[in-house]
């Protein structure tokens, strides 16, 4: 009954050295959707892992967990797990691995549980600044909110009817297709559904924060996020428009200067606006994506691997 266990091996590998080799690529930036793509085939392997290891264990060490894992099995594929021999440490493998996945569970719970709020309250504030006239009529689908505040911003608040929200700092600051290019940039972010990779990454890095992939799953999504909206605003508004769009509502926040703030990341976006690198060829771009396609699949392999050498 050694599938578990190379189960956990195959996972700790993946979840120490993926990260490291993500992370040194120069090539993410240049293609920011295709390393999201890499980066959830990662953190889906690892977690497939766990996953398969706690069945397998559980069924080892627990008839009634052998019974519906197995259930409609030959007798030659239960046996060539090994189930029947009761290795002492299966019991204790399966009970670590349950209780990680209820933690993970509960993290992502909280997380969702306080975008909710934080959702909530940001919606509260427009509602509040900018009320609807009298006869109103409150309208389905998108909406575009306009707040008076001279700081020069606006941002997408998803959600089942996402609202874009812009000041009028950034309507004075912003001309021509500048502002189109920010209108493009957000809804880019609201037709990936970014939020909810923000959301899967942050409560996994809060769960478990010293595994290296999650850690580097939640710092990576941020950045990538980011860079892959740029494009698809830069695609139809073009790479100067966006980088002046970035600049004119960033350069009061401080960003550009010797001392950055959180914000830090906005001087390197309007960098690589300027300066373009060459995208991956079309070719390499299938291969990276069939790679990390096949990644989740090496487990399942893994854990499959004895029962169908029994079948033969």
């Amino acid at each position: 009954m050694m599938v578990p266990l190379a189960l956990m091996a195959l996972a700790l590998l993946a979840a120490g050295l993926a990260p490291r080799v993500l992370t040194r690529c120069s090539w993410p930036d240049r293609e920011p959707v295709l390393a999201l793509w890499v980066w959830q085939c990662v953190v889906g392997a690892v977690l497939l892992c766990c996953l398969l290891a706690m069945a397998l264990s559980g069924a080892a060490a627990f008839e009634v967990v052998r019974s519906h894992v197995f259930a409609g099995a030959p007798r030659g594929v239960v046996e060539a797990y090994g189930t029947g021999r009761g290795a002492p440490w299966a019991g204790a493998l399966s009970v670590l691995l349950a209780c990680g996945g209820a933690w993970t569970g509960a993290m992502l719970a909280r997380e969702i549980r306080d975008a909710r709020a934080r959702r909530r309250r940001r919606r509260a504030e427009p509602r509040a600044r900018a009320p609807q006239l009298p006869g109103e009529k409150p309208e389905s689908g998108d909406r575009l909110v306009v707040l008076e505040d001279e700081r020069p911003d606006a941002w997408w608040m998803p959600g089942g009817s996402g609202q874009l929200v812009i000041t009028t700092g950034a309507l004075r600051r912003l001309k021509g297709r500048q502002l189109d290019a920010v209108v493009e940039h957000e809804q880019g972010h609201a037709r990936a559904r970014h939020d909810w990779l923000l959301h899967c990454s942050a409560a996994l890095a809060t769960g478990f924060s010293r595994v290296p992939v999650f850690a580097g799953f939640r710092d990576q999504v941020h950045r990538l996020v980011e860079l892959a909206a740029d494009d698809v605003a830069s695609r139809r508004h073009g790479r100067l428009t966006t980088a002046l769009a970035l600049v004119g509502l960033n350069e009061e926040r401080g960003v550009f200067g010797p001392c950055p703030t959180a914000l830090a990341l906005v001087p390197q976006r309007v960098h690589r606006l300027l300066t373009p690198a060459q995208r991956l060829p079309v070719a390499r771009r299938l291969r990276v994506t069939a790679v990390a396609a096949l990644v989740p699949v090496v487990p399942v392999l893994v854990a499959f691997a004895p029962g169908l050498s029994a079948l033969r």
